[in-house]
């Protein structure tokens, strides 16, 4: 457990190592509540660092934190992109469901992100995005194995500095 905790760690910290890049921070709300933050990287790439927690469903939560390297593809104006990119993510569920099912809670996933956002002319940015995730490693429920894997859609709002 301790292993999985220091590779996020890494994770962010590599993101947060050049500062003098523009970045964002906000959240997205959809299936997950999530605090974000976004580093860019090179005048066209982005990495997107997000952690949040999902509703009580069935007697568990479940907690996540998120890495996606991003391209970003101008779409007309400089205001409005597209941005997709591969990523990682780990997870903890909680509750009453392993002593029923008797799996482990940990759970790591890859995947993708797809969305669209807007930047105005105030330090705002607004977006919609999907996230995709297959879990790899953990956590497994017989009735549903892609679940809140398949179905990450989001907004996200976000304050650029």
């Amino acid at each position: 457990m301790k292993k999985v905790f220091f590779v996020m760690l890494l994770f962010c910290s590599m993101a947060t190592v050049s500062m003098a890049q523009p970045r964002a921070i906000g959240g997205r709300v959809g299936y997950n509540i999530e605090f974000s933050y976004q580093h860019a990287i090179g005048a066209r790439n982005m990495l997107d660092i997000s952690a949040g927690a999902t509703n009580v469903w069935n007697g568990w939560a479940y907690t996540e934190a998120n890495c996606m390297y991003d391209w970003i593809i101008g779409i007309g104006s400089s205001k409005f992109n597209f941005y997709l990119g591969p990523g990682v993510g780990i997870g903890y569920a909680y509750g009453r469901f392993w002593n029923k099912y008797d799996y482990s809670p940990l759970r790591v996933n890859v995947g993708g992100q797809f969305g669209f956002e807007y930047q105005f002319d105030i330090p705002l940015n607004l977006s919609i995005d999907w996230r995709p995730m297959v879990n790899v490693l953990g956590f497994r429920h017989d009735a549903y194995p892609i679940y809140n894997s398949f179905y990450n859609f989001a907004v996200g709002v976000r304050y650029r500095f």
